[in-house]
């Protein structure tokens, strides 16, 4: 594969991911980054998160509602969706748990599970709290 020619607008966006733990959607980072560039377009904002995801620079979280939300957090970690107010949020769990995990799904499998991410369903502290 050629080398990646460097493009400031791809750092710009890569920044943005590694700055946020939102986990943003392809809106979200151009608005951000669209302040640093005013003249990028949103189809410039997705070719480079799918190209950051490509080259293992961001992980592309696809969400029951359709949209891809994006994550600058790379190692390996599992995700939770307030179902209540939308909310995406890292899961923290052990990498001894998620190797667990992708063990235990591996024994149920005809094939060879290297990685996993699991996405966890329910309420966040704050919409309990609001209950």
């Amino acid at each position: 594969m050629a080398a990646l020619k460097y493009s400031r607008q791809r750092e710009a966006i890569k920044h943005y991911l590694a700055s946020t733990k939102e986990h943003p959607t392809a809106d979200t980072v151009y608005m951000h980054v669209k302040k640093e560039f005013p003249n990028i377009s949103l189809g410039t904002v997705y070719r480079n998160l799918n190209l950051l995801t490509d080259i293992g620079e961001a992980i592309k979280i696809s969400t029951p509602d359709g949209g891809d939300r994006f994550d600058g957090t790379v190692q390996p970690h599992n995700h939770f969706l307030c179902t209540k107010c939308g909310r995406f949020l890292d899961l923290e769990l052990d990498m001894k748990s998620i190797e667990e995990m992708n063990r235990l799904a591996n024994d149920c499998f005809d094939g060879m599970i290297t990685s996993s991410s699991t996405l966890f369903y329910g309420e966040c502290s704050d919409c309990i709290r609001k209950s």
